[in-house]
């Protein structure tokens, strides 16, 4: 299927308007419920991490759920639009807690609602980046495509990271923490409106191919052949450590900013260079991918992000931000988006494929199934690393109340934003190295064998 530039241009307006609401909770749920409403740190991250465990279930049924879907509007966009309304109303509600409520209210309100917010958005990312490999084929164009969704994906999660900070005071006439929470309220609902908008701009313009009528294989067998695409669940563990590894910087890092260097509106202008780096280099993914084969890229952006967290725990410690200007914590920022840029563009790539070589190894072609193990894996990886930012924050001693923090508390906070991530990064390496066998030559040999045509 060749598609045209009005369809790129719908995907990747769908896959600004997804991540807008992704960010919105990835970064800042913990944030909103810690800081604005007082809840405790490691209750909320215990939460969070015990809602993706149920995700461990509900995503892979979901994906099994769309292989399954035949409609005269398609497999994957009925189910894309469903999603996206359902979870339009969770994202509001999770950011418009009610102000009557206890604190034990306030938890089941917490639980409850998340959960809802994780199932929804189940149902339209996995059919969302099922429709990658469906409606293209190995080579230029699925790569272009790709690297097109996750630059706007990255602009995605731009928005919500710079601009909340800014936002939210504006909208709460009020430069108090504590009193954001009309502002989360009144943001959220901005998103989500803007996501609902996006969504249905992607469901009328983006094509798919003639449903194939096929036999239709058992749950049990689609799971078995799931388990054993050793690809696709090679790239399945790279995405949890590598989204893990940026989410725990993520959701710690305004926490740094407000409490170590001492100015919160500087965060914004910080997150927007970073985000800037990192849709750049997703721009030019494919063009650097014409000099360079695309194990040693995934390497490089391996390696960018982890000399980044080095740098930055460097600078921490030398409190130079504090005699000069924070402008030099950019440097580690840039490295660090910069190496997350090629890794997200990289990783989506190598799981379209795995979808081929599971098709040549299985007989059977699973997009959803296989991708909706990404969708389980992000939001995993969100769970672990705000369960561990909330640990970091109570085992520091941060107290969002104080005006000044401890020494300790400081250095504690600079090792936990630094150190976990850098170890989650060298064991991504380490795993894909070992494990990943789809390079460009294999990758022309599967084509071939399948009777399709790599596009150069």
């Amino acid at each position: 299927m060749e598609l045209r530039a009005r369809n790129k241009a719908a995907f990747g307006l769908g896959a600004f308007g997804k991540d807008l609401v992704y960010m919105l909770v990835s970064n800042y749920l913990l944030y909103y419920y810690n800081a604005v409403l007082g809840m405790d740190s490691v209750f909320i991250g215990a939460v969070l991490m015990g809602a993706r465990i149920f995700d461990a279930l509900n995503d892979p049924l979901m994906g099994i759920i769309v292989a399954k879907t035949r409609t005269k509007w398609g497999r994957y966009r009925p189910w894309v639009f469903a999603g996206t309304v359902l979870n339009a109303l969770t994202i509001y509600a999770l950011f418009a807690a009610p102000a009557s409520m206890a604190d034990s209210s306030l938890r089941v309100w917490l639980g409850v609602i998340y959960i809802l917010w994780g199932v929804t958005y189940t149902m339209m990312d996995i059919p969302f980046w099922s429709l990658i490999p469906a409606i293209t084929d190995p080579g230029k164009e699925r790569e272009q495509l790709s690297s097109l969704a996750r630059s706007c994906s990255g602009i995605g999660d731009a928005v919500p990271m710079v601009a909340t900070m800014v936002i939210v005071p504006i909208l709460s006439g009020s430069n108090i923490i504590s009193e954001y929470r009309l502002g989360f309220r009144w943001w959220a609902l901005i998103i989500a409106v803007i996501f609902v908008i996006t969504e249905i701009i992607f469901v009328l313009n983006v094509p798919e191919r003639e449903i194939q009528e096929v036999e239709t294989v058992g749950v049990g067998h689609m799971f078995k052949s799931l388990f054993r695409n050793d690809q696709a669940l090679t790239v399945v563990v790279a995405v949890i450590f590598v989204y893990t590894a940026l989410n725990i910087v993520g959701n710690l890092i305004l926490y740094f900013f407000t409490f170590d260097v001492g100015d919160e509106g500087a965060y914004s202008i910080f997150v927007a260079g970073c985000f800037l780096a990192q849709v750049v280099t997703m721009l030019f993914v494919p063009a650097i991918r014409k000099k360079v084969e695309k194990m040693k890229l995934f390497t490089y952006g391996i390696l960018l992000q982890v000399i980044g967290f080095i740098v930055l725990l460097v600078l921490a410690y030398s409190n130079i931000y504090k005699t000069t200007t924070w402008y030099v914590l950019l440097i580690p920022g840039i490295l660090v988006y910069v190496g997350y840029g090629i890794l997200t563009v990289m990783l989506t790539i190598f799981l379209a494929d795995s979808v081929d070589y599971g098709e040549l190894k299985n007989g059977t072609r699973e997009e959803s199934v296989i991708f909706s193990m990404q969708t389980f894996t992000v939001k995993l990886a969100s769970g672990i690393a705000i369960f561990l930012a909330g640990i970091a924050i109570s085992q520091t001693g941060l107290d969002t109340e104080a005006l000044v923090q401890t020494q300790e508390t400081l250095n504690g906070l600079r090792v936990w934003m630094t150190i976990p991530s850098m170890i989650i990064l060298v064991l991504a390496l380490f795993v894909f190295m070992k494990f990943y066998k789809l390079g460009d030559r294999r990758m022309a040999e599967i084509s071939a064998r399948l009777g399709r045509d790599t596009q150069e």
